[in-house]
């Protein structure tokens, strides 16, 4: 494939592929983000993923624009828990969780995912040498949770994975493979995205099955 990942197989932290969960005030109402407020948070977050979002290959930082709410409070929740950047071995994990104790609260947390939410999607160029095609029978799997268009299904907490960069698809997916993601004793749905990951056996098959989900429409 066109791009090699060289060293250890280090793969990035940032947001993608899930642990579920929302956060509810005592009458079960979840409580609203101060998008203003949020917005002076996120100066820490631009560093890597971008004033826009938009993501940066180069530091291993994916796309943020776009996200759903609820999947990016949820990760940030992980990073902030320590069941994200857990093994060793996840340098941008490691690197991510410090970035998520800044938000010193679940209401900070909830203030950045307002903002990120007014972020406008951007669309993420091609970077791997994947056949499309190829990859259409390998997301058969994926659409289980992910729905057949990569819509996501947040009953299940499976985020939507249509159009997100498909370096950070692919890199994700070895995360899983390598146990670099999924491990914590508490990261039930990491566990279970471990076992899916496996599915895909080879770098051109991973190659094939990102490009196919990066290019399906939002």
């Amino acid at each position: 494939m066109g791009r090699k990942w060289s060293g250890p197989r280090v793969v990035l932290a940032g947001l993608a592929l899930m642990v579920g969960g929302s956060w509810h005030d005592a009458r079960g109402v979840e409580p609203a983000g101060d998008v203003a407020h949020g917005r002076a948070l996120y100066g820490l977050c631009a560093t890597c993923h971008g004033a826009e979002g938009a993501g940066d290959a180069s530091r291993g930082a994916p796309p943020l624009a776009g996200l759903e709410p609820w999947y990016v409070e949820a990760q940030l929740q992980k990073f902030r828990k320590g069941w994200r950047g857990y093994h060793p071995d996840d340098v941008r994990g490691l690197q991510m969780r410090p970035m998520a104790a800044a938000l010193a609260s679940d209401q900070d947390i909830r203030d950045v995912v307002a903002f990120v939410a007014t972020l406008p999607r951007t669309a993420q160029p091609k970077t791997l040498e994947g056949d499309a095609a190829r990859g259409q029978p390998l997301f058969a799997p994926c659409a289980a949770c992910h729905g057949p268009a990569g819509e996501g299904n947040r009953a299940l907490n499976a985020p939507a994975l249509a159009g997100q960069a498909d370096w950070y698809l692919a890199r994700q997916v070895q995360s899983f493979q390598h146990g670099l993601r999924g491990t914590h004793p508490e990261d039930v749905t990491g566990a279970q995205m471990r076992a899916m990951a496996a599915t895909v056996s080879g770098d051109q098959a991973l190659a094939d099955l990102a490009v196919y989900i990066a290019a399906l429409a939002r």
